[in-house]
């Protein structure tokens, strides 16, 4: 029998393994570096009879571009970059990864690239819950093994179990989940399968229908008011086999689960599922350990359940006030509340466990390709979710050495990432001014990486730091605007003594420039204003939410023992006041902004977008198809977007409070200076004298200094080789 405070008991075991977590930190195991990754890809290179010779590594600036923007989502800052060419010229590469990896803005990032191959939205029930689970995971360094685990078996209430918002994400609907689990997490491509035999895959319908069970029993409930959205397990499977039309109904079975995939049959046990058991061996016995230490002697275990336990009692207690009623809601409801908040699904644990079992191939092959393609620009396995027989590898052996690391790691995402951005094909420059074919061919062989655009956010992050809108750049007060708009106010006094509204703050870091410094500037809740404002996503809020809404657990019970009464009551009350309209009178207002930007970072932006925002413009999906990827062909509105749009006018523009300012004005005045910074801090490069000519000239056209250094920003942030990787 589950207990009812259950949830509560492991949030209490989830608060003391987080307090033992940097014993852990230090048992991480030993994963491959870049040079061991790049000997393996050499060495397949050479059986291969790959003759071509590669294109020579970037150089140290370039490579610090490449870097920060694919491990945080932003180039680097000025003050980065001379503290970059300050360390040893051998030891800066390694260097600034680790820093990289260790920055904040590294979960950010990659929790963006996870959001998109899981098609997490926070528009849907549980998905910014779902959001902020997967960054606090990614945070606390949880095992990709153990994440994928909680998002396919997870049960319960919408937000308050964060995990759920996975499967509620195709709303539990058995035929979209199996789909979308084996395509996302094992690259097998089953989806068509649903409807029939696959027709270039071996894939067949019963084979479908087999991996669809493991799903059948889960389904989808919404209680009206409050809105309460939750799953639960039921006895009896949606999945019936023969299909619909093909049998009638009395002659459909349950179909039994089958698993798509057979393990790795080894006659002794390989050598990176050793690893991987040593170290998880060793991490349990720290954790035992310290377990025992923080107890001072008392078993945690019984502390945490002789809580619940009186817990249980205290609402037992409570609730024998109205047990008659609640009998009889219970009755009529048919749900019983506690399970449906903490039973779990029998089938869709074996499903996680199997798909996440270190022997299961296809699980490791399917993540390390998914983000070598990332990183580099080109899967070893094209597309990169599909990992069928005939769509073979292109370095079998290379994917394999990454996949049987990353296993042997314990499935961490950090150290795969450092082997890769360590490796030779990660550090190589373009195949500039080859023929195409073989340009293709150095491609392919990965001697050479592909041109790569900005990731949307990426790209306007990078905008935010190159033009200094993280912080204010212009005093209080500098940039005053008043701006007319049509409203609409009750009729009565309201309406007649409506006065003209001022936004101004009369303090430094409050009133009107925070309400735009959401992200991104102009008159803040009017659509339209700024393409390149959204709403931010405090991760950390919504998960102090769910923990607010996992501890309220009789709050269902609560809901279902009003009786059908008072349910009609309510309605014909919210019918009452609908039928009370108020009349409403238009009247032009002024409102006085201090148009002072201050741009948030894109990546803690609510996503996927509006349709109309800079990042769904430049790229960003609405994650309801599965397998879309991220469309990076140029088009016409970003162009005017760029061209014209505030986000780039604002980071173009000079500010009082950056260094640039005092480079251009006074006694520090230096055109050749201000020139240099500018092309460091846009482009991560030193200019050319001949570029520092060209710069100036534009400066010295415009009436002041401080508006050609806006023209010069302007067009290296419009340039091609500011949106794309050097």
């Amino acid at each position: 029998m589950v207990r009812p405070f259950g949830r509560r008991w492991l949030v209490g075991v989830a608060a003391l393994w987080l307090s033992v977590s940097l014993t852990l930190s230090g048992l991480a195991a030993d994963v491959a570096d870049g040079k061991a990754l790049s000997k393996v890809l050499n060495a397949e290179n050479a059986a291969l009879g790959v003759k071509l010779k590669p294109v020579d590594q970037v150089d140290d600036l370039a490579y610090l571009r490449r870097v920060s923007v694919d491990l945080i989502g932003r180039i680097p800052t000025g003050e980065e970059i001379e503290e970059y060419l300050a360390w040893p010229a051998k030891e800066r590469r390694d260097r600034v990864v680790n820093k990289l990896l260790d920055d904040p803005r590294f979960v950010d990032r990659w929790t963006t690239f996870f959001a998109d191959m899981m098609r997490l939205r926070a528009n849907t029930s549980g998905g910014a819950a779902a959001l902020a689970y997967l960054h606090r995971s990614l945070k606390d360094e949880v095992g990709y093994d153990e994440i994928v685990r909680r998002f396919i078996s997870a049960n319960g209430k919408a937000g308050a179990t964060p995990e759920v918002g996975f499967v509620l994400g195709d709303d539990a609907d058995p035929m979209a989940l199996a789909g979308v689990t084996a395509q996302t997490f094992m690259g097998l491509r089953i989806a068509c399968a649903q409807c029939h035999d696959h027709p270039f895959d071996k894939w067949t319908r019963e084979d479908f229908y087999g991996f669809a069970a493991y799903f059948g029993k889960v389904r989808r409930y919404e209680i009206e008011k409050p809105r309460v959205i939750f799953t639960r397990e039921v006895e009896e499977t949606a999945i019936l086999w023969p299909p619909e039309g093909k049998a009638e109904m009395k002659d459909r079975k349950p179909m039994t689960p089958k698993f798509l995939v057979a393990m790795l049959e080894a006659k002794e046990t390989p050598e990176y599922v050793a690893r991987l058991t040593a170290l998880r061996t060793a991490q349990e016995e720290a954790r035992k350990a310290a377990i025992a230490k923080k107890a001072e002697g008392a078993a945690i275990d019984d502390l945490l359940l002789d809580a619940a336990d009186k817990a249980v009692e205290r609402a037992k207690n409570k609730k024998q006030v109205d047990a008659v009623t609640a009998e009889a809601t219970a009755d009529r409801r048919k749900i019983d509340t506690k399970a449906d908040l903490y039973n779990q699904s029998v089938l869709r644990n074996e499903l996680a466990a199997l798909i996440t079992n270190p022997k299961n191939r296809y699980f490791s092959m399917c993540v390390t390709n998914r983000l070598w393609a990332q990183l580099v620009g080109r899967g070893i396995v094209e597309p990169v979710d599909d990992l069928s027989d005939d769509n073979k590898a292109s370095h079998p052996k290379t994917l394999d050495f990454l996949a049987d690391e990353f296993v042997a790691g314990g499935y961490q995402i950090k150290p795969l990432v450092r082997m890769i951005v360590q490796s030779e094909a990660y550090q190589r420059g373009q195949a500039i001014g080859v023929e195409p074919t073989k340009q293709q061919e150095l491609e392919a062989a990965f001697l050479a990486v592909p041109a790569r655009r900005m990731l949307s956010e990426v790209l306007y992050d990078s905008i935010v730091v190159a033009g200094h809108l993280f912080d204010y750049k212009h005093p209080q007060g500098a940039n005053t605007k008043t701006l007319r708009e049509r409203i609409r106010v009750p009729a009565g006094a309201a309406a007649e003594t409506g006065k003209p509204q001022n936004l101004l703050s009369g303090k430094a870091d409050g009133g009107a420039m925070n309400q735009m410094a959401m992200a991104g500037g102009g008159m803040p809740g009017k659509k339209g204003y700024s393409l390149e404002k959204g709403i931010e996503l405090n991760f950390d809020d919504v998960l102090k939410q769910a923990d607010k809404e996992a501890k309220e657990e009789v709050m269902i019970e609560q809901m279902a023992v009003k009786s059908a009464e008072e349910v009609e009551a309510e309605r014909m009350q919210m019918e009452g006041r609908a039928g009370r309209r108020m009349r409403y009178v238009e009247k032009i207002v002024e409102r006085t902004i201090d148009d002072n930007p201050l741009f948030g970072s894109s990546f803690r932006m609510a996503s996927p977008a509006d349709p109309e925002h800079f990042v769904r413009v430049f790229g960003q999906t609405d994650r309801a198809t599965l397998g879309e990827e991220r469309d990076h062909n140029p088009s016409m509105r970003q162009a005017l977007m760029m061209l014209n749009g505030k986000l780039t006018h604002e980071a173009s523009r000079v500010g009082p409070m950056e260094p640039m300012h005092k480079l251009l004005t006074g006694e520090g005045k230096d055109l050749n200076a201000a020139v240099k910074l500018a092309y460091r801090e846009i482009l991560t490069r030193e200019a050319s004298a001949e570029e520092v000519d060209v710069g100036k000239a534009i400066i010295k056209e415009a009436a002041t200094e401080i508006e050609g250094m806006a023209d010069l920003r302007w067009v290296l942030l419009n340039s091609n080789e500011f949106r794309y990787l050097p």
